[in-house]
């Protein structure tokens, strides 16, 4: 039998987190993950994570997922069992697992587990059509194996995951047909969905889908508007879906621990205290398995629940352990639905959530009005960044891009302002934009400076289709200048009309 300080189920951004953390402190700890690689889901997350700068904020998961991966395999406190499964946990403490397909038993002093979440399904006919998949298996396909899905693609759902995986699919040159989204309000973050919205995906609120078409393989789906019943039939050869996270709850129920069901949290959770511990002495909870979230909250839950593991054995109390439920607070300033949930576990009884309630055309349709625009643009600059972000999220990147201070924020969940007359115009806050909301207007040389994560990237003096905020094609021009970046979010500067210049929101490399 092995014996451990700390045993961690999961190698996701929890899991790891909660290792390191816990390794930090001299411990010994034992790390399980079921497949052949660290990484959970960042592995195959292209896109930029919002948050502060201290969470990573604009930093791409795939690169995330490497560094911590390299401080787990380099960290000597750590013992990681990869293509191992975690099968029980006894009275006594024991825990056994199939480690190269042999059953072992360890006996650690504590436990936390991570073990993430899996996909919900949806009830329609044919569903079980070849061609309907998870928009995790979509991911699994083009980010990791580089095959694509399919040639036509509609998404179901318009929560971050569905609006993130349609956006990775025009990338990758999928014809993505539309998102289907059954509320009246896009559910993932605005900055998302007016990111597709200029590529010409439509959004389709209120309608939900009724059945896939084909016989063998998906050839179609029927969509519906819930409320005037109005039927329409959309061509494509996969459905994605993208409908909601379940935490993964096996181990969990299987040691007895309290559960609740909490839908605003995914489904049934583990009762568990502000320190993620459950109901069961010992046990610990993070990440996505104690609620779903996003993987910026379940890095510091792990990192949380790691350092307070580690405080229970060793008597020593870490003040990041404060600071990290500070940092969690800030994050879910502004999460209606979250704090809703936790309220329910009596957590977070006497605490207020910053929302808003000015946004409702925005939700619906994903493109902000015009008057919302002008809002924010300057009167009496000839060069200026204008941000289109509208909606009050946990995400400052933009503030210490800016080096001559013109980006200023009251909070992490606060609209960022722009002090037009210290902006000189550098571009260096539409690279790092996690939502690419930021854009560079220059009245002089009438010329719209935007972010590009596309491929080809246009050559200076190309001509280029300049799309609206709709997708719509407004003008063909001529690319004035190409600034190619380390981290992929290209700098494109275009050529546009006058008329224009408020307009132009992407553009498409004529073919």
């Amino acid at each position: 039998m092995r014996k451990y300080d700390v045993l961690v189920i999961g190698g996701g951004p929890a899991g790891i987190s909660a290792a390191l953390a816990t390794a930090k402190k001299n411990l010994n700890v034992a790390l399980f993950e079921e497949k052949e690689i660290l990484g959970g889901q960042l592995i195959k997350q292209t896109h930029k994570f919002f948050g502060s700068k201290d969470e990573s904020a604009g930093t791409r998961g795939i690169y995330i997922a490497r560094k911590l991966i390299n401080e787990v395999e380099n960290n000597k406190n750590i013992d990681l069992y990869l293509n191992s499964m975690v099968m029980g946990y006894y009275e006594d403490g024991v825990i056994t697992a199939l480690v190269e397909g042999k059953m072992e038993k360890f006996l650690p002093k504590k436990v936390i587990i991570a073990t993430g979440a899996f996909e919900k399904s949806l009830p329609f006919e044919n569903n079980d059509l070849p061609g309907v998949f998870g928009a995790g298996a979509v991911q699994t396909l083009m980010n990791i194996y580089g095959v694509l899905p399919g040639k036509d693609v509609l998404m179901i759902g318009s929560g971050n995951i569905g609006l993130i995986v349609s956006y990775q699919l025009a990338q990758a040159g999928v014809n993505v047909k539309g998102i289907v989204e059954i509320s009246e309000k896009i559910g993932g973050y605005l900055v998302h969905a007016s990111k597709v919205r200029r590529l010409g995906i439509p959004i389709y609120t209120r309608h939900t889908i009724v059945k896939a078409i084909g016989e063998k393989k998906v050839k179609g789906a029927i969509i519906e508007n819930i409320e005037t019943k109005e039927k329409k039939e959309i061509s494509c050869d996969v459905i994605c879906l993208a409908t909601g996270l379940m935490p993964l709850s096996d181990i969990i129920n299987q040691i007895k621990c309290e559960m609740k069901y909490i839908p605003e949290l995914g489904g049934y959770v583990p009762v568990r205290d502000e320190n993620m511990k459950t109901s069961v002495e010992n046990i610990f909870v993070a990440g996505d398995s104690a609620g779903i979230e996003e993987a910026t909250a379940a890095m510091l839950e792990g990192e949380l629940s790691g350092l307070y593991a580690s405080y229970e054995i060793t008597n020593i109390f870490d003040d990041r352990i404060n600071k990290i439920k500070k940092r969690l607070k800030d994050l879910r300033k502004t999460s209606l639905k979250i704090v809703n949930g936790l309220k329910k576990l009596n957590l977070y009884t006497d605490f207020n959530v910053d929302s808003q309630e000015d946004l409702k055309e925005l939700h619906r349709t994903g493109i902000p009005e015009i008057e919302r625009i002008s809002q924010i643009t300057p009167k009496n600059s000839n060069r200026y960044a204008i941000m289109e972000c509208f909606q009050k999220i946990p995400c400052n990147p933009c503030v210490s891009s800016c080096p001559t201070n013109a980006i200023s924020m009251d909070s992490l969940n606060d609209i960022p302002k722009l002090d037009a007359d210290k902006c000189i115009g550098c571009g260096n806050c539409v690279a790092v934009c996690p939502g690419l909301a930021i854009f560079v207007i220059d009245k002089q040389k009438e010329s719209v400076l935007l972010p590009y994560e596309f491929l080809p990237i246009p050559e200076k003096g190309e001509l280029v289709d300049v799309l609206d905020r709709s997708g719509n094609v407004l003008e063909r021009n001529t690319v004035l200048n190409v600034r190619k970046m380390k981290d992929k979010t290209n700098l494109v500067e275009v050529k546009v009309s006058k008329e224009n210049l408020k307009n132009v929101r992407h553009i498409r490399v004529v073919k």
